[in-house]
């Protein structure tokens, strides 16, 4: 009875998964999409002024500037994994996902998370670079070595989600009602109904220590950082030095806490309006910072930016 229960089960969510709403009420069903709607436009209208700006000024052709611009385009594509599909749930009222939907977001959502993560443990190592090595960042740090460095960044999270992607969906499912709004690994392990997700489960294992080797490595290069700083004797000089490094490190901390906070909690059975938030602030927020906390950090930034909207741009910004 039970295999013939898994069985038809397993049938159903061959051909599609069942997503959370956010309400059961047609009129609070709008009033997210709209809300999910101003969202999705403000932090993509934010990421490609970045992309922008960065790509159109010569000024800012600087392997500082090359790795946010490649930030701001995986922010772009990690908002778009998730809230189009929520938003066109909502306005259709249905909470349907096909099987290969599921997959493809799992899949890139996965890819722009570690690829996201990959590039902020990178641009930790170009200020260290830059800071500590100043004399020699031209050439450690030159056009070509940025381009590898870049590609290597966007293969892994490619083969890396690859690998997440194939380990979650290897295991048949008992159910295909996901208890969150877009296809979350943790959720869907839940609904596997053989051994196989244990698989998944040593990847996850290994990739949480592949991600405290990052943290580590970026930790011990700010512990440099501010080492290299404090000997600066020029207060422009430290003041310019903290400039560039302080935007990387609010975003990394950004992106740590919110994903830590939720990962490492209880995952309840039943997810509640504050888990819900809890999601939506490490997959939704991060993004939606970065670029506000760049362009207000950053005069360089700020300055391309302001010409870009065709603004004279300030002498006096900070």
């Amino acid at each position: 009875m039970k295999q013939t229960k898994c069985k038809m089960s397993n049938e159903t969510s061959a051909s599609g998964f069942l997503l959370l709403t956010f309400s059961d009420v047609q009129e609070l069903q709008l009033l997210h999409f709209g809300a999910f709607l101003l969202l999705y436009l403000g932090i993509v209208s934010g990421n490609l002024l970045i992309i922008s700006a960065i790509a159109l000024d010569r000024l800012l052709h600087s392997p500082m500037y090359f790795f946010l611009m490649n930030l701001a385009i995986q922010d772009v594509g990690f908002v778009s994994v998730i809230i189009p599909k929520s938003m066109a749930n909502s306005l259709m009222n249905t909470r349907y996902i096909s099987y290969s939907g599921c997959v493809a977001q799992v899949l890139f959502f996965v890819f722009f998370l570690a690829s996201n993560f990959a590039l902020l443990t990178v641009m930790a190592y170009d200020r260290y670079v830059a800071i500590c090595n100043p004399l020699e960042y031209e050439m450690i740090m030159n056009r070509n070595a940025c381009l590898q460095i870049i590609a290597i960044v966007w293969i892994t999270g490619f083969l890396y989600s690859v690998l997440h992607t194939t380990g979650t969906f290897a295991s048949p499912f008992c159910s295909n009602v996901v208890n969150q709004f877009f296809c979350e690994i943790p959720q869907l392990l839940k609904l596997a109904c053989s051994d196989l997700y244990l698989v998944e489960m040593g990847v996850l294992v290994v990739s949480i220590f592949m991600c405290l080797g990052c943290f580590i490595f970026i930790v011990l290069s700010y512990v440099h950082i501010f080492s290299a700083v404090r000997k600066i004797r020029s207060v422009h000089g430290r003041r310019k030095a903290f400039s560039t490094c302080l935007p990387h490190l609010i975003v990394f901390s950004t992106f740590l806490c919110s994903a830590v906070f939720a990962y490492l909690r209880p995952s309840p059975d039943n997810p509640s309006h504050l888990d819900i938030a809890i999601t939506i602030l490490y997959s939704v927020v991060p993004p939606m910072l970065n670029p506000v906390i760049y362009s207000m950090r950053n005069k360089e930034i700020k300055n391309a930016v302001l010409r870009l909207l065709g603004f004279r741009a300030s002498k006096n910004i900070v």
